[in-house]
């Protein structure tokens, strides 16, 4: 098989297209360099090939990039660190984990529970773990504050069971597994869930590529913190565990240049490169491992392989002639899994047997001793040595790529099999044999006596090995994972901070996103409060009138701003600076979520609060990255996400894909956002009050909350607060804006956010042409209303006894007569959330379909949400109800022209459209 054809994908190449024409020559160069490793050592050797590659650089000798090294250990032999541990004790409560985990998955398989539960993935990934458990992840009480570990979902059976051996849970916890309301005060999550353990997990990581996107973002918050001087992390490390399958992802890969340009060498990446997805293999025609190292170092990372055992150095040191390191490149991952399904004379006979020379380097070992020639992912002295050089690397991120078996030791129906991701329970035989791999003391008696619970195994506190554990785990600052809560004091905003909001435009006309950025402004001016902002925007702020925070606040960036601005003569130059405040993932909304989840969080991970304010295009937030905001409640992020330019008719220009009609309804979908789709400037300022009160203030029940608001880009006069407004209607999602003016049959407005001016319009004119008596009322929130609503229904569903609770947005209507019409810029379904709670006739009105690019007047009478349609649906209803003339609706059609979308007036053509 030539390189350069089938095995493109695994090799360089380099010196395949180029003929050879003085071999002998060539012969010589390459002893000499031989000789120069046999001498001097690797470390040498590779010093002088970097100066001879920068020196053929420099004289333009074309020298490709080497993308991919053999498929052998990235560090040689003679550079492995020793290893300081105690190797047969960490083997021996090694083994008692991997028992305790598989043990704990399978019993909650029994016929009665069958709740499942991942037993391959702890058991071929236990060293990789243990090894840092051992010796580098440092707990919370370490002087430096203690590292930050995103472990792979699938092997939290493995985390448990080491809790377990260290006295955190007991065996009636891990018979609590999966069983989180039948178990309830010993129960397991079925992986890492913050909001469900939130004294254990810190990181949720099972939704796939979630994990790796945030771990980058966490390293850059930590080195935020630090540079901004809120927190010393300069001690702190990341460290993220990943599946080889779970790199298809695109957002496992596609933040990594975020990691390398910002030279975040406190971030580790340890991919577990067991060579199967959940399926079958990643790359059964190729190497997974040879692409993920071509990619990670193509995005500027230290790539470290872990590709064998110790068991194959002697092997490799004989190989004289390439032969053995040639067949380990040209052999396809599709036949390593293979070979772990069978067995050592398979092995010799189709990998050795590939070369008459290797096949003759194997002959005098058995078919055993060639099965236990194992991958390096399973060798605590490659994975320590790995992760010390990675620890010890400065200037780049690293990954480490380590090999593994799935399913390793659990026996021949699970290791490397297919479907080994699926298999939830081991026969009776697979017990024995897994518990004869491991050496458990556990008898076939009381194996025999219930094959759905075979018994947990500890040596007792006083083993000598569970000593050392545990000692090992207190000179590292405690166990992990652990999550604490418990942060520093935060001073709020003075009452003063909110006058901005309260004050309205004047004369002047401003869009609620304008009134939102003056009102962050003077919250991020606060004295004790403004340093714990931490504003995110995805290169849009000039688009939502945030480049002036530029050269005040300054956007953060780690090595500051090296160059020339372009526009550094005007006031609101582009300013970049180490300290600044201002986070710019750039057009990059996945970033964005996870810069605010790790910043949203450091009242627990680091114990010092920061308030993000994520402030995107309404239609990229919940529907390009609703699973990210979903992790982000699972990790009890707090935090601010205004949708700007929101609304389905006010960036009609912009056209369909930026037309959001439906961001409450997927907002809604997650229990942790309260969303509010405020009118007006003062509204904002009493929701975002509220909003830090309930997150950060001293009387909080829930604090875990994010609050998303919805503002828009249309400018109107923003009124002064009202002298007696409703603040709690304001909170809790409707107050009485305008009452009536005049007597006659009566109608209810119900609106929010851009409608609510049309709305009033909507008034005036029932009142002069129709005289029809109107009520306008601001919704600042449907979906709280309905929440509150359910509520109520739920309380009274189990209190048959009680009286009802009236649900508010009820009680706030009750003596408002007539029918209601409920208007907003989104589809009809957003006010529709309510009609159960309201008695009154109801209609709703809004933007249903696609969006589109138009005039904001045509496309608001395209939709019938205009001002003219709320008129001639109030007289329909009142028509119906004989309470104006029968056929005043179609005469309001025809005075109108409410069937033609050139006949529109609501609203303006002023702002960002």
């Amino acid at each position: 098989m030539a390189a350069g054809e089938d095995t493109s994908h695994i090799l360089s190449g380099l010196t395949d297209q180029l003929p050879d024409r003085d071999p002998e020559e060539t012969a010589e160069w390459v002893e000499s360099l031989d000789a120069l490793i046999r001498e001097q050592g690797t470390e040498r050797a590779q010093y002088i090939m970097r100066s001879l590659l920068q020196r053929a650089g420099a004289q333009s000798v074309g020298v490709p990039m080497v993308t991919t090294t053999d498929y052998v250990n990235t560090i040689p032999v003679d550079q492995e660190a020793p290893f300081p541990g105690n190797e047969e004790y960490e083997r021996r409560y090694r083994a008692y984990m991997r028992w305790n985990a598989a043990v704990m998955v399978h019993r909650a398989q029994r016929p009665e529970i069958g709740v499942g539960g991942h037993i391959s993935t702890y058991a071929g990934a236990a060293t990789l773990y243990e090894v840092g458990f051992n010796h580098f992840f440092r707990g919370k009480d370490a002087p430096g504050g203690g590292d930050q570990v995103f472990f792979q979902g699938h092997a939290s059976p493995g985390m448990y069971a080491r809790a377990f051996m260290e006295g955190r849970l007991t065996e009636e916890d891990l018979d609590g597994f999966r069983q989180e309301k039948s178990r309830a005060g010993h129960a397991l999550s079925s992986y890492p869930h913050p909001r469900l353990m939130p004294d254990f997990w810190e990181f949720p990581t099972v939704s796939m590529g979630i994990g790796p996107m945030n771990a980058i973002y966490q390293a850059q918050s930590n080195r935020y913190l630090h540079n901004r001087g809120l927190k010393d992390t300069s001690d702190q490390q990341v460290w993220a565990f990943l599946g080889d399958g779970e790199m298809d992802e695109p957002e496992s890969r596609g933040l990594l240049q975020l990691a390398a340009n910002e030279n975040l060498d406190n971030l580790n990446f340890v991919i577990n490169c067991n060579l199967q997805r959940l399926d079958g293999p990643v790359r059964g025609n190729g190497k997974i491992m040879q692409e993920l190292e071509a990619f990670f170092r193509g995005a500027g990372w230290n790539v470290i392989k872990v590709v064998w055992g110790r068991e194959w150095d002697d092997l490799l040191t004989r190989d004289t002639n390439g032969s053995l390191v040639k067949i380990m490149n040209e052999t396809p991952d599709g036949d390593y899994q293979t070979y772990k399904a069978e067995s050592g004379g398979f092995v010799r006979e189709h990998f050795f047997g590939k070369d008459p020379a290797t096949k003759d380097m194997v002959a005098d070992l058995t078919d055993d001793q060639i099965w236990n020639l194992k991958r390096g992912g399973h060798d605590y002295r490659k994975v320590y040595a790995a992760y010390k050089a990675a620890t010890e690397f400065k200037g780049k991120p690293t990954v480490i790529l380590a090999k593994t078996v799935k399913g390793y030791g659990l026996g021949p129906h699970f290791e490397g099999r297919n479907a080994t991701h699926q298999m939830k329970k081991l026969t009776l035989d697979d017990l024995k044999k897994f518990r004869d791999h491991l050496r458990i003391p556990v008898t076939d008696e009381q194996l025999e006596q219930d094959t759905y619970r075979p018994p947990y195994y500890h040596p007792g506190t006083d083993a000598p090995e569970i000593k050392y554990m545990m000692e090992r785990r207190a000179a590292l600052g405690g166990s992990v994972p652990e999550r604490r809560s418990k942060h520093a004091e935060i001073v709020l905003p003075e009452a003063k901070t909110y006058e901005v909001a309260k004050r309205g435009s004047g004369k002047q006309q401003a869009a609620t996103t304008m009134a939102f950025v003056r009102l962050l402004k003077d919250l991020m001016r606060d004295k004790n409060f403004g340093k714990h902002i931490a504003p995110i925007i995805p290169d849009e702020a000039r688009t939502f009138g945030m480049d002036a925070f530029f050269p005040t606040a300054k956007i953060y960036n780690p090595k500051g701003q090296n160059y020339l601005s372009v526009d550094r003569d005007l006031v609101l130059a582009y300013k970049e600076s180490p300290a600044g405040q201002l986070i710019h993932p750039g057009i990059n909304e996945a970033g964005a979520v996870a810069a605010f989840t790790a910043a949203g969080t450091a009242y627990a991970t680091h114990g010092v609060p920061l308030v993000p304010v994520y402030v995107f295009y309404s239609m990229f937030g919940f529907q390009r990255t609703g699973d990210a905001f979903w992790a982000a409640a699972d990790q009890m992020t707090r935090g601010f996400i205004i949708g700007a330019t929101a609304g389905r008719t006010t960036l009609t220009g912009e056209g369909l894909q930026h037309a959001d009609g439906h961001s409450p309804l997927l907002a809604s979908t997650n229990p942790a956002v309260v969303t509010y789709d405020p009118a007006y400037g003062y509204e904002m300022g009493h929701i975002i009050r509220d909003g830090l009160e309930r997150m950060y203030g001293p009387d909080s029940d829930d604090r875990n909350l994010m609050y998303y608001l919805t503002v828009y880009n249309e400018p109107i006069v923003q009124p002064a607060e009202p002298a007696e407004l409703d603040v709690e209607g304001v909170i809790k999602g409707i107050y009485l804006l305008a009452p009536a003016k005049i007597d006659g049959p009566r109608t209810q407005i119900l609106a929010s956010g851009v409608s609510v001016p049309w709305a009033l319009e909507a008034q005036r004119i029932l009142a002069e042409d129709w005289s029809v008596s109107a009520d306008v009322w601001s919704v600042t929130s449907w979906n709280e209303l309905r929440r509150d609503g359910l509520a109520a229904e739920e309380e009274a569903f189990l209190n048959p006894e009680q009286p009802a609770r009236v649900p508010f947005v009820t009680q706030q209507l009750e003596g408002a007569t007539g029918p209601v019409v409920a208007v907003s810029d989104y589809m009809k379904a957003v006010p529709d959330q309510i009609r159960q709670f309201v008695p009154n006739e109801y209609a709703t009105l809004g933007a249903d379909g696609f969006g589109f690019s138009d005039t904001r007047a045509a496309a608001r009478r395209f939709f019938k949400n205009d001002t003219h349609s709320i008129v001639v649906r109030a007289l329909e209803m009142l028509a119906r109800r004989g309470e104006v003339d029968a056929g005043a609706p179609v005469k309001a059609i025809e005075k109108y022209k409410l069937l033609n979308v050139n006949a529109g007036t609501t609203g303006n053509t002023g702002g960002e459209a």
